[in-house]
């Protein structure tokens, strides 16, 4: 069956080593477009930190769709919302409060802001607003509220801080929540209906699309889901072992336009 819908990673996937978006990739992205494959960046940013990609890739307008703060949002690129799951304020109550037990910088993040709750933000934050297009507001954990709409909550500070913290996170957190690493300083934690693959399937189900006609590509913990969901899964090269057992296929590693490669090998 052939691939109508392409589900695309950015970070570690779509963008080399330098956090480029290569020539390579960008001609076989237009290459699928022509041949009416749509094409979508699905990734842990907001729709500002994808909206460069996206210029530089032609991909615009009500017929086109982006996947953003790791499945919790699928919107098109008017900026009709399709699907919002969002974190509750009983959710932030919980997983702000375990950070504080485990000593690791907590923040929010919404669809125009990135609250960090520690005074002494971590220079993760402060990478992340620059990638992600976003302004950085210090608001201390009391003065939080139930009307702040929260599409995802993250653990981020240095790999070694979120190494000793991913074990000690409780298992019981799981259960309610979508908690995934998609990066060696972050872990972040959404609706447990917020996943690139749950997000994925509604935007498929949507256009009228089967599993077996859309193909992802990803590299970390949370493109997992979105891997395990369509009918074509691969794996970057550099993907972390994990992507690569479920992986249909394995393409070359973002240093090596692995993008395009899948692009032509498995779509075109």
């Amino acid at each position: 069956m052939s691939i109508k819908l392409i589900a695309i990673d950015i970070d570690g996937t779509l963008l080399d080593p330098n956090n480029q978006l290569t020539q390579a990739n960008i001609d076989a992205i237009k290459a699928a477009k022509q041949a009416g494959i749509k094409v979508v960046l699905c990734t842990g940013r907001p729709l500002s930190g994808v909206q460069p990609y996206l210029d530089q890739l032609g991909i615009s307008g009500t017929d086109q769709y982006a996947i953003t703060f790791n499945g919790a949002m699928v919107q098109n690129l008017d900026g009709k919302v399709i699907v919002n799951h969002t974190l509750s304020f009983d959710d932030f109550l919980e997983t702000e409060m375990l950070g504080r037990k485990l000593n690791v910088h907590y923040q929010i993040e919404t669809t125009d802001k990135i609250y960090a709750v520690n005074k002494a933000i971590s220079p993760y934050t402060t990478a992340e607003s620059f990638l992600v297009r976003l302004p950085v507001e210090y608001m201390a954990p009391e003065d939080f509220n139930d009307q702040i709409v929260m599409s995802k909550a993250m653990y981020v500070d240095f790999p070694e801080v979120i190494s000793r913290v991913k074990p000690q996170l409780p298992a019981s957190l799981s259960e309610h929540l979508s908690v995934v690493q998609s990066a060696t300083y972050f872990i972040e934690i959404m609706n447990q209906q917020a996943t690139k693959g749950n997000a994925l399937s509604d935007l498929a189900k949507n256009l009228n699309f089967s599993a077996a006609e859309v193909m992802a590509i990803g590299d970390n913990g949370n493109d997992l889901s979105m891997i395990e969901y369509a009918g074509t899964g691969v794996a970057m090269g550099n993907a972390i072992p994990e992507i690569k057992a479920v992986a249909q296929e394995v393409t070359a590693t973002n240093a090596e336009n692995g993008v395009a490669e899948a692009i032509k090998n498995y779509a075109l």
